[in-house]
């Protein structure tokens, strides 16, 4: 039985050492499988949020594109808006406002008559102390002002006709419509659409002249010098040449018209007309006096 049975046990402790390594093997095969799952799972949750933040900016991206697109068509509209359609300023219609427009197109109120008359201290060419000799306050001083400079580079200027109510508008027009065998509107403006009832024009001129109102005054010195430098007082050649189909009356070059400092520069820098200015209605051409 011990020659029989040593063979014997040998097998079997075979076969349980192949069993053991079998097990063995198996736990380790379970062992790599648990390990190798629970490393993953990091991995897997950095590759999720990486393409949750990829996902992200790819929409923030998009949006601000869409965002950028829809500024740059604002941006577009807004250039073409200001390109094709100027922006437009209100017609000033207020008759005491040193911008008010007055003409053909925009009268003033019947009867209007200026809150602030003064006599502005100034050479006139008579010695009568009449109404045509008045403006508004502030107007009758720039034009001391304007004087006074002409006198500092050796001209004399001297004022003509300023003031004008309606009534003495009446009776102008009328005279003159008479005389120009009923074409008044050629020859005066109608009561309440002249810029002398406003008190805020003067009508200037100088002895080279003949202290006449006439467009051979803007040849003389003080003609020129008025030209170029009655904006920095506030004032503006009201009717200039070139300029006749606009403001509906003949050039003009001893028509001051006060506006105040800031305007009266700006329409010399860019050439305008209170009509250009304003974009209103231009009445038809006369060669009318105001």
């Amino acid at each position: 039985m011990d020659d029989h049975g040593s063979p014997l046990r040998s097998r079997a402790e075979r076969q349980r050492q192949e069993w053991r390594k079998k097990r063995l093997s198996i736990r380790l095969a379970l062992i790599f499988t648990v390990v190798t799952g629970m490393s993953l799972l990091p991995l897997s949750g950095v590759h999720e949020a990486a393409d949750s933040s990829h996902t992200e900016e790819e929409k923030e991206r998009k949006n601000t594109e869409i965002s950028l697109t829809k500024q740059d068509q604002k941006d577009v509209t807004k250039k073409e808006s200001h390109t094709d359609e100027p922006e437009q300023i209100e017609v000033d219609t207020d008759p005491t406002s040193h911008t008010v427009l007055v003409n053909q197109s925009h009268p003033l109120p019947d009867g209007y008559v200026p809150p602030d008359l003064v006599f502005p201290d100034v050479p006139f060419p008579f010695s009568e102390n009449l109404p045509k000799k008045q403006l508004r306050r502030e107007a009758g001083e720039a034009l001391e002002q304007l004087f006074a400079e002409a006198e500092k580079q050796g001209m004399m200027l001297y004022a003509q006709s300023g003031y004008r109510s309606y009534e003495r508008q009446q009776e102008l027009y009328a005279f003159k419509g008479n005389r120009a065998g009923g074409a008044a509107n050629q020859v005066s403006a109608r009561p309440g659409t002249s810029e002398h009832q406003t008190g805020l024009a003067m009508d200037v001129t100088c002895r080279a002249v003949g202290f006449k109102l006439n467009q051979s005054f803007a040849q003389t010195r003080e003609g020129r010098w008025v030209a170029e430098h009655a904006h920095q007082y506030g004032f503006i050649i009201r009717y200039p040449k070139g300029k006749e189909e606009i403001t509906g009356y003949t050039y003009e070059p001893w028509h001051l018209r006060y506006v105040g400092k800031k305007m009266a520069s700006e329409l010399k820098r860019k050439n305008l007309t209170l009509e250009e200015y304003y974009e209103g209605p231009a009445p038809e051409v006369d060669s009318g006096k105001k």
